[in-house]
């Protein structure tokens, strides 16, 4: 379960923040693509068949390149990084239709180093963990059976057997909107805070820290719900659960979070 919520006032922080070096993430579709991909199978944004996809048919994968990358020195021990995100015909719901590509900047050049479907890098920020190592974090999103989970999570990078690159999350913060499977949010009484929706990632007030808007309910929300209750809402589906309750849409809290990556406390901006 996610930390207790804390109150901070939004003039409490004045530190300047700290941003990783810029790197070489613009980098265009074509060379990445030929890093992986034969010239003939490479149209526009897309390799309509990728060499070394993982699990790969007979057929072959295609790879859409969305534009989405992030570049850093994500570990200390090999060059940086450059992450791109790509939509995928061969990957389906359950891996979110895609993954990251990744790719190592050895001087000038741009060397293909794996694929890794699943694991989504379309809204990520790249901050400066120290002088010597950079940190990719990036907002989750996921929808299934009417529930909408969302998330902030650090990407673990590790080197694999060869010169491979491996991804992973780390999840921080996740949050469940269920207003498309029951009619509206729900919560269980014995929880001290719960969180339904995360958007717009961006950089914190501090070192180590990012922020993300967030719909909901706290200890006082919470209460109400599981005391007299909020309105019922107009429609629901199904029953729910001994312990939970409703919080309707409208009746939850707005605000934006600050995330500290190091001790993973979360407190309202």
């Amino acid at each position: 379960m996610p930390n207790a919520i804390t109150v901070i006032p939004a003039l409490a922080f004045s530190a300047t923040l700290l941003f990783a070096a810029p790197l070489h993430a613009e980098v265009p579709n074509r060379t990445l693509l030929s890093t992986f991909c034969d010239a003939a199978s490479i149209k526009g944004s897309t390799c309509k068949r990728a060499k070394a996809y993982p699990n790969a048919p007979r057929g072959g994968c295609d790879v859409t390149l969305t534009g989405d990358r992030f570049a850093g020195k994500f570990l200390t021990s090999r060059n940086p990084l450059l992450v791109a995100n790509y939509e995928s015909g061969c990957e389906a719901h359950a891996t979110d239709d895609g993954g990251s590509v990744v790719f190592e900047q050895v001087g000038g050049a741009t060397i293909f180093r794996n694929f890794e479907p699943g694991v989504r890098t379309n809204e990520c920020v790249t901050l400066a963990k120290d002088a010597r190592q950079d940190v990719l974090v990036c907002l989750t999103g996921h929808m299934g059976q009417g529930l909408l989970e969302t998330g902030v999570a650090q990407i673990v990078f590790a080197q694999s057997a060869g010169k491979d690159v491996r991804m992973s999350f780390d999840m921080i913060l996740t949050a469940e909107d269920s207003i498309d499977a029951y009619g509206a949010n729900v919560v269980t009484c014995k929880e001290r805070e719960k969180y339904f929706e995360l958007s717009k990632l961006a950089a914190g007030p501090r070192k180590a820290t990012v922020t993300v808007d967030a719909s909901y309910a706290d200890a006082e929300t919470i209460r109400i719900a599981c005391g007299k209750g909020f309105a019922k809402p107009a429609q629901t589906f199904g029953e729910l659960a001994p312990g939970d309750a409703y919080v309707p849409e409208g009746d939850e809290k707005n605000g934006k979070l600050v995330v500290d990556l190091v001790t993973r406390k979360v407190a309202v901006q």
